[in-house]
C-alpha cells in the first residue's frame, strides 16, 4: 500500500469519527419532544387522582365532545368521586361518578365510546360527553375544571379539528397544482 493510499484511509477514518461525534454532548432537536397524544394532563396535588388526554373533539356534524380519562390512582385505596366537569366555565353535563381505586372513567364522543364499550374491561366506566359546540374553532385551547371529591383539578384543552375517515374525501391533487402555479384559490 503506498503512502497515498494509507494517508488517505486514515483522513477517511478520522472523518468518520469526528462527523459521529458531531453533535455528542450538544443539544439535540428532539431532546424536548413529547409523547404524540393529543390531549393535555394533570394530576391532583397529591396524585391520588389523574386526567389524562383532555381535548375537546369536534366532528362533522358540528357537534362537539370532551374527550378524557380521570384514573382514581390513590394508594391508600379510597375512592374518589368525579362531581362535575366544566368547559370554558359551562358545564359539561357529565354524573356525579364514583371512582374505586385503581379503576378509571373515559369520556368522548359517543362514537369512540361506543366502540371502546366492546371490550370488556372490568374497572372502566365508559361515558358519552357531548358539548355544546358555541363555535369551537380548531387548533384553539379552552379550559377545563375537573371537580373531585378532593380538589379541583383545571388544564387547557386543546380544540381537535373534524378527523376525516380515509376515502371519503376526493381530492384532485392536478387541480390543486394548476391552482397553486397560477395563484388561485379554493
Amino acid at each position: 500500500m503506498s503512502r497515498t493510499a494509507a494517508a488517505r484511509r486514515v483522513a477517511v477514518a478520522a472523518l468518520a469519527v469526528s462527523l459521529a461525534a458531531c453533535s455528542a454532548g450538544q443539544v439535540t432537536q428532539t431532546s424536548d419532544q413529547v409523547a404524540a397524544v393529543d390531549g393535555n394532563s394533570a394530576n391532583s396535588a397529591n396524585n391520588s387522582v389523574a386526567v389524562r388526554d383532555v381535548t375537546i373533539v369536534l366532528e362533522q356534524n358540528n357537534a362537539a365532545a370532551l374527550k378524557f380519562t380521570a384514573v382514581n390512582q390513590d394508594p391508600t385505596n379510597v375512592d374518589h368521586v368525579l362531581k362535575s366537569v366544566s368547559v370554558d366555565g359551562e358545564d359539561a353535563g357529565i354524573d356525579t361518578l364514583t371512582i374505586k381505586p385503581g379503576c378509571s372513567v373515559v369520556a368522548g364522543p359517543a362514537s369512540l365510546i361506543d366502540e371502546m364499550k366492546k371490550v370488556n374491561d372490568i374497572c372502566i366506566t365508559y361515558v358519552e360527553a357531548p358539548l355544546a359546540n358555541p363555535g369551537f374553532a380548531a387548533g384553539g385551547n379552552k379550559d377545563v375544571t375537573f371537580t373531585f371529591d378532593t380538589e379541583d383539578i383545571t388544564l387547557p384543552a386543546t380544540i381537535n379539528g373534524v378527523v376525516l375517515e380515509a376515502g371519503t374525501e376526493e381530492r384532485n391533487a392536478s387541480q390543486d397544482v394548476d391552482a397553486f402555479q397560477h395563484g388561485e384559490k379554493h
